[in-house]
């Protein structure tokens, strides 16, 4: 089986094991994270109408003067910084992290630490 392929399904099997636990609401949405190569997505989602209430990413218009010349964990950062207070403009404060199945460190553990600098309370 392909390395990769074999990384992917074992990722998949603890999302759906961290999603089956795991539900967002209005009051307290899911911060879902998602991580490509390049790029870094998060969004606030309320599971119980399966609505996004907020989303932002490495490739949002708003962020880009600002993420030029920075790495992907920095990069990272900001988003997370910028989702948070546009959860705040909307009446957000606390939230339920969704690592989606990647490890807590690097990207990840940059993006948490924005959203609990900007206010988000996780």
């Amino acid at each position: 089986m392909d390395k990769n392929k074999k990384k992917t399904e074992r990722r998949n099997k603890i999302r759906r094991r961290i999603r089956s636990t795991i539900r967002g609401t209005a009051e307290r949405p899911r911060l879902s994270v998602y991580k490509s190569n390049k790029h870094v997505y998060a969004q606030l989602i309320d599971d119980l109408s399966e609505v996004t209430l907020a989303a932002s990413s490495t490739k949002s218009k708003e962020l880009k003067v600002e993420l030029e010349d920075k790495t992907k964990s920095e990069g990272a950062r900001v988003v997370g910084e910028h989702l948070a207070k546009i959860a705040r403009d909307k009446g957000v404060e606390k939230v339920v992290f969704d690592r989606s199945g990647y490890k807590y460190h690097g990207v990840i553990k940059s993006l948490a630490e924005g959203a609990r600098e900007a206010g988000l309370d996780f």
